[in-house]
Formats: structure tokens, sequence, C-alpha cells
């Protein structure tokens, strides 16, 4: 396991009350700490998940446009063929 590092981050009262509000007896989260490092995950997916988005448009765009290989059964021969034909 990582070992954990501390970061501080200035918050107005508002957004403190907010995080407490999340945290603690009857929330989904023991502390404001385990709340934030949730909320940090979740961005990191949501930004994976973008990414991935993004690639299977781009893959849809190249089938559209006619950019597309018969596939001979064999991804490896397949993929190699493509990479060396860029």
């Amino acid at each position: 396991m990582n070992k954990s590092k501390s970061l501080n981050i200035p918050l107005t009262d508002e957004m403190k009350q907010f995080i407490a509000s999340q945290s603690g007896e009857g929330t989904l989260y023991s502390t404001p700490s385990e709340y934030v490092r949730d909320l940090i995950r979740h961005d990191r997916e949501r930004q994976e998940a973008s990414k991935l988005r993004a690639s299977i448009i781009e893959g849809y765009q190249d089938a559209i446009h006619g950019r597309t290989t018969k596939f001979s059964g064999d991804l490896r021969k397949d993929l190699k063929a493509f990479k060396g034909s860029k």
C-alpha cells in the first residue's frame, strides 16, 4: 500500500460545513477525509470513462468514414499489421 501524505487545502466555512455534513454518524463516510478521498476517486473514474467514451466515438467515426480493416481472426497479427501501416 502506498504511504499516505497529507495535503492541506484551504476551504471556506461553507465548504467545511458541507463536508462535515457528509461524514460522521448517519452518513456513508466516517470522516471528512474519507468523503473527500471518495470524491477524488469518483472524479478519476469519471475522467477515465470520458476518455473511453471519446475513444468509442472515434471508433464509430472511423467506421462511418470507412476507415476499417477486415478482421482476420488473429487480433495480434491484425494489430501488428495496423501498427506497421502507420
